[in-house]
Parts: structure tokens; sequence; C-alpha cells
């Protein structure tokens, strides 16, 4: 079974994979969000080269109640797996995943053909108005490392291309003495982090807005050659 975190307010729904770090389905209930789980897991497996498992139904290990608005992706959940101290190999296995995302979202971004052009409406959501065009969705999915990180006491910056902020990121978390605790922090909103809800956090946004400019770049470009590096449309 696919183990899964359950995030909602009210019927609507964040469904998450536990044991696939970033892989995450929205849904206007819980059932809807689980019956879509299978294709995100396949994507998911995919994309990560690993093997997809027999038996895709859904477990719920973990619920959180939230006021947040869950249907805009906004969400504070701490994955009852991610409080623990991380191995040598887990962070290093987790830190591949989130600069293999990072260097993926750059591929798909520098293929769109204008990044200043969207088809997309403009539309108002709990952080300001959407990202419309791949540059916005850029920005702002670069935008988020200096806000990561500094959640749990490191001071990274956004400068360069995604994955080179968010090196520098990794690298500085590196020179603290134990960071592989994962000790718990109280950040910003009175929501709580771990260096392990970071990491998963990084390729949960990534995977949010590439698959939001890869589907903004199909309608704006029609007839455009884009690649799909996440493998969501396969």
């Amino acid at each position: 079974m696919i183990r899964c975190v359950w995030e909602h307010n009210g019927p609507d729904t964040l469904l998450y994979a536990a044991d696939y770090p970033g892989a995450f389905i929205r849904g206007e209930t819980l059932n809807k969000a689980m019956g879509k789980m299978t294709a995100e897991i396949r994507s998911y497996c995919r994309w990560a080269g690993l093997n997809e498992p027999d038996d895709k139904g859904c477990q719920l290990i973990q619920e959180k109640t939230s006021s947040l608005l869950i249907r805009d992706a906004d969400s504070d959940v701490l994955f009852d797996t991610e409080r623990l101290p991380l191995s040598v190999a887990e962070y290093e296995n987790l830190k591949a995943l989130a600069l293999a995302s990072a260097r993926d979202f750059q591929k798909l971004y520098e293929a769109v053909p204008d990044h200043h052009q969207s088809c997309v409406v403009p539309r108002k959501t709990f952080y300001s108005q959407i990202p419309r065009t791949a540059q916005e969705m850029y920005d702002h999915t670069r935008s988020v490392n200096s806000y990561y990180f500094a959640e749990i006491g490191v001071e990274a910056d956004n400068s360069g291309y995604i994955a080179e902020c968010r090196a520098r990121g990794f690298a500085l978390l590196e020179r603290q003495p134990d960071f592989l605790q994962n000790s718990l922090f109280e950040g910003s909103y009175d929501e709580q982090w771990t260096l392990h809800k970071v990491l998963r956090r990084f390729i949960w946004h990534d995977r949010i807005h590439s698959r939001a400019m890869y589907r903004m770049a199909q309608k704006t470009f029609p007839g455009s050659s884009l690649p799909d590096p996440f493998h969501f449309f396969e």
C-alpha cells in the first residue's frame, strides 16, 4: 500500500505519499485524490528511477485538519516520519532528489518558447497573484530557497539558477554541527519545520509549478515541442 498523509480543509484535500518525497495530489475530496494517486506515483517513479510498487492502494497513516487554503496548495503539515534523525545515506538521497528536481525544473523552463507570454487568466491566491508566465513561475519557485532554509536556521539566498542557490543552501547547512539530528524548529506563522520537511517541500513545490508551467506552455504555444522531465503526462 502507498502510505499517505492527508491534509484537508473540509473536503479540500492535499494527499501526500509519505515514502515518495514530494509526491502529492490535490482533490476536491479525499476519494478523488486517492483515485489519482496511482498516476502520481507512476510519474514519480519514472522521474526518480524507482520501481513502481505492485500494490498502489492508499493507506492513511496521518491526518491534519487545516484552516489553510488547501485548494491553493497552502500547506503546513509536518509528517510524523519527518521528525526522526536522518542517516547520512537518507540525507544524501533526499538532497540528490531535491537537486535533480531543481535541474529538471530549469530544463523545462528553458524549453518554453517565450518566458513572458501566457494565456493563463490572472487569479489571486493566498500568496498574491498566481504566477502566469514561465518567468513568473521560475522566479516564484526559486524564491522559496531562502524562505525554506531560513525556517531551519540557514541563511541562504535566491541568486543564480535554481539548482545553484539550492546547492549553496545545502553547503551552508552542512557546516552546522549535528544537522542530521533533524531538529524541530518553530518557524514563521507557527509552522513546524525540520530538515527532512524542507527536503520534501523543495520537491513538492517544484512539482506544483513544473506541472503548471508545462500545461501553460502547451496552451500558450500549441505545437511547440516541450520536454516532460517529470514524466507528468506520459
